[in-house]
């Protein structure tokens, strides 16, 4: 049982980030082809991360209810291929705002619930958590070395076929994970208590998770510039579109380092150690990023992706798992990623839009200020928490 959970979740990751890998670096591109101005970009890029902030946590909430996630991820797997499938369909700002407002209605939930599998087989098999994530680091490199030689090739309108693939992926790679076991509700296999929605209210009101959430936030939200105009602005200085896309892919080297070894990393360093070690980085990435260095130096830089994402969602993940009970784990990713990537990633983006528009590539040093923000948050939680959980649901024995 272990090691067939083992395969299809990590299957299931590389189906996840090969869509990450297609979306993030190459689909501005495609706006850009559309006539969308840079403001635009963010502006399509944030609006629909807004939504996330209520609909993520209320279908996180609902799937911890429910105890089957896997089915949940089997109707958010179809609505992203349905999206896509609309996004061909459009040709103007508002006609292609409003499907990508019903893509991320679909899209956004994913990783939380995904999280959630995955650490349920941590908790119950004691499987490598890192282990299975690193199907979709190497995943997201095939992404974007293939993409970035697709648009290069083909131009534009090669990402959104690539998106169509990669939500194909996804869909069948849901369908493919482990069922529920017992009577086919989790809750009535594992015996936890339900979460009920004055305990998710708590949750979102404890100040221990509240500063995890502003120390998470703060780093995650520092790639805000990179997500939305790192290509664009690479391109512009004269680098490749093949060559971004190995730069692109580069990044994500030392991440998978850091995942292969995740178990001593984190029994090392601790999740809020974790969040700290990407926060100090960002501010070194972004700073030096700002003033377009060489690509040799751009491609050194690149490697301290492995810290800015990866030791910061690597400390997230377990965070969550250690800090909340079972039966909530869900609710707490999807408050994670509704705060994390929803309301401060959407701030960003539309901060990220204004501030390239003006001033270019010096727009990193603004996020090298907001990891200064988030390197102080992680340090306090490292001073507050003591590794145990922050509350206890009725009915927990």
């Amino acid at each position: 049982m272990p090691e067939g959970f083992f395969i299809r979740v990590g299957l299931f990751y590389a189906s996840i980030f090969l869509m990450v890998g297609v979306f993030m670096p190459y689909f501005p591109v495609w706006l850009d082809s559309r006539g969308m101005t840079s403001g635009q970009i963010g502006f399509i890029l944030a609006a629909p991360l807004y939504i996330r902030i209520f609909l993520t946590p209320a279908i996180a909430f609902a799937a911890d209810r429910s105890g089957d996630r896997r089915k949940v991820l089997v109707l958010l797997g179809a609505g992203t291929l349905f999206s896509c499938v609309m996004f061909g369909l459009t040709s103007d700002f508002w006609t292609i705002l409003a499907v990508m407002i019903i893509y991320s209605v679909f899209w956004t939930t994913v990783m939380p619930l995904t999280e959630v599998v995955a650490m349920e087989g941590v908790r119950a098999a004691g499987l490598d958590y890192g282990r299975m994530r690193l199907w979709g680091s190497w995943s997201f490199i095939v992404a974007n070395f293939g993409g970035g030689f697709a648009v290069q090739y083909w131009g534009a309108p090669a990402s959104l076929w690539m998106m169509l693939l990669a939500a194909s992926f996804v869909l069948a790679g849901a369908c493919n994970l482990p069922r529920p076991t017992g009577k086919g509700l989790l809750r009535s296999a594992t015996r936890v208590p339900v979460i009920r929605l004055r305990d998710a209210i708590l949750l979102a009101r404890t100040p221990l998770f509240l500063l995890f959430l502003l120390a998470t936030a703060a780093v995650q939200s520092t790639h805000a510039v990179l997500y939305a105009f790192g290509v664009l602005h690479w391109r512009s200085l004269g680098i490749s579109t093949g060559l971004i896309g190995a730069l692109v892919a580069f990044s994500v080297l030392a991440e998978i380092v850091l995942f292969s070894r995740s178990a001593r990393v984190v029994a090392a360093i601790g999740p809020a150690g974790l969040i700290a070690a990407g926060a100090g980085a960002a501010v070194i990435r972004w700073s030096i990023t700002a003033f377009d260095p060489p690509v040799a130096v751009l491609f050194a830089v690149q490697l301290l992706h492995g810290l800015t994402f990866g030791a910061a969602h690597l400390g997230a993940v377990h965070f969550i798992s250690q800090a909340v009970p079972q039966a909530a784990a869900a609710t707490a990713q999807g408050l994670y990623a509704s705060i994390t990537a929803g309301l401060v990633m959407g701030s960003a983006f539309a901060l990220a839009g204004w501030l390239y528009g003006i001033y270019g590539g010096l727009a990193y040093l603004a996020m090298s200020v907001t990891g200064a923000v988030g390197l102080a948050a992680a340090l306090l939680l490292m001073r507050t928490w003591d590794g145990r959980p922050i509350m206890r649901l009725r009915g927990a024995s």
